[in-house]
């Protein structure tokens, strides 16, 4: 930043703007820290199961290479070629993470002591001397220009993968950036220089996460998803549905035996079985025998490349006397949830839903078969159900449920956990907390949070927006700070507990 052609007082306003980045990042709070801790978690654990992921659906395009060739043939080897330019990028970039790392002693609980990891002193003396890169900084950029060169050559001029290849080489554009000032910077100076330890951690493992999509991304054009249906007929399982998975003995059993896959191209030209063919699908008809399981077999036929190709199918069902116990599921899970009504539903196979009744604790009908109940104190609740059989007789079955508390509000800004972007979306943002993967109609309301700004006095602000304090304080803050929501109270609209406080957020300036 302080060298090129640049005036005496621009170098000087560069090399004090550099000062002050020094300044902010030694005085980074504990919790951006830790915030940047949990990212780089969040981001190793994404890359561990796109590993898995990729992998998985390499095998598979290999194995469809291996029936069909042709097409799939020549995509199997451009996804090699991608996933190996991949793994040599990635294991580079898990060096350079293992010289952050290196000689510092893990916590107890086995993770790294994030708080502790505010200087950026082993990556500005590995990388750079002075204006310039040392060679250790000029093979990082040598690995990011080989791994583009890579893809180009693995990709071609292909139009399913252009997108893909537009993608990454804009992420990996090593360019000079301008920084807010207008001056050029460097791009591993404008990523790493100065930063904290946890921070250019996080970023080498976002890194990885952008390699791991992109290899995610070519192997799913590869595959295609209309060339994956296109999979031979001996590669398919017929399946036979039923109306029901248990009659009465006597009672007619209907149903249908289908494939796997069923559109109209796939049609058989023959079927044994019990039943006939209609629309490409086997009709099935026919009495229920004794009690307990039978089976059902059968045999299509299906022409390809000229020839007759067998597909048996088999398949059982179980004839059973008439019901003495009730089924009670719920509607949405497994557990019920203290302070909301939760959604039940009871019915007696073979007895119509006027002939059952069901009742708990804290329990109400609200039509037939319906019901809601809202749990009190406790750890267990059990329903009990009761059902009119057809010769007047009564059955009788009760079942427990597991109460459980109400989960954790998540606390976001700008609709995420940890967004960026400018300072000037952050003052217009709003705070949120949403109770996260929770079916039920509850309404959040912010309604006061803290405001923490690098360097700067924590501001507590009423509302679930930014009042003049916190956007005092905002503009104070510098590129690549991290500002920290906490402490979130909200008022809850549908329930009557009150859940755990939210969680923090988080918002980088940009």
């Amino acid at each position: 930043m302080a060298g090129g052609n640049l005036s005496p007082r621009q170098k000087m306003i560069n090399l004090m703007y550099l000062v002050f980045v020094a300044m902010l990042a030694m005085n980074m709070s504990k919790e951006v820290l830790s915030a940047f801790g949990l990212m780089n978690e969040r981001f190793e654990g994404a890359n561990t199961s796109a590993t898995e992921t990729n992998g998985q659906m390499l095998q598979a395009l290999d194995q469809k290479a291996a029936e069909a060739k042709g097409e799939f043939g020549v995509a199997a080897q451009t996804a090699h070629k991608v996933s190996a330019a991949t793994k040599k990028f990635y294991d580079f970039i898990g060096t350079l993470k293992g010289d952050i790392t290196k000689d510092i002693a893990l916590e107890e609980n086995g993770k790294l002591p994030y708080e502790a990891m505010d200087k950026g002193d082993k990556l500005d003396e590995l990388w750079f001397n002075g204006d310039n890169y040392t060679p250790k900084g000029k093979s990082v950029l040598d690995a990011i220009d080989a791994f583009k060169s890579e893809l180009k050559a693995a990709l071609g001029n292909e139009k399913k993968y252009e997108s893909i290849l537009n993608e990454v080489l804009a992420k990996f554009d090593t360019k000079e950036i301008k920084d807010k000032s207008g001056a050029n910077v460097k791009f591993l100076d404008y990523h790493f220089k100065g930063f904290p330890a946890i921070a250019s951690l996080a970023k080498l493992s976002a890194w990885q996460n952008d390699a791991k999509k992109v290899e995610s991304d070519v192997i799913a054009a590869a595959l295609g998803k209309a060339a994956v249906q296109a999979a031979s007929m001996k590669n398919y399982q017929a399946i036979v549905v039923l109306e029901k998975n248990a009659y009465f003995q006597g009672e007619q059993v209907k149903g249908k035996v289908v494939l796997g896959r069923y559109d109209e191209n796939t049609k058989p030209t023959s079927f044994k079985g019990p039943g006939k063919l209609e629309n490409g699908q086997a009709v099935i008809s026919m009495t229920a025998g004794g009690i307990g399981e039978q089976k059902i077999g059968g045999e299509f036929t299906f022409l390809e490349d000229g020839k007759n190709i067998p597909l048996k199918f088999e398949g059982t069902y179980v004839v059973v006397p008439r019901p003495n116990q009730a089924i009670i599921s719920a509607d949405k899970m497994n557990v019920v949830y203290r302070g909301i009504e939760n959604p039940i539903s009871v019915s007696i196979p073979g007895v119509a839903s006027n002939n059952v009744s069901a009742s708990a604790p804290g329990m109400r009908s609200t039509g037939q078969g319906k019901y809601v109940i809202k749990p009190g104190a406790g750890n267990e609740v059990k329903i009990t159900a009761t059902g009119k059989l057809p010769d007047g007789k009564t059955v009788s079955s009760s079942m427990p449920f597991r109460i459980k508390a109400l989960p954790k509000p998540t606390g976001k800004i700008r609709g995420d956990v940890s967004p960026k972007g400018p300072k000037s979306s952050l003052e217009v943002s709003t705070v949120t907390a949403v109770m996260e993967d929770f079916d039920f109609p509850v309404t959040v309301n912010v309604v006061q949070f803290n405001l923490k700004v690098p360097g700067q006095p924590t501001v507590v602000v009423q509302g679930n927006k930014m009042n003049a304090a916190a956007l005092a304080a905002i503009k104070k803050a510098g590129k690549g700070d991290v500002v920290t929501i906490s402490e979130i109270k909200a008022k809850f609209t549908g329930i009557d507990q009150v859940p755990k406080q939210p969680s923090p957020c988080t918002f980088e300036i940009q």
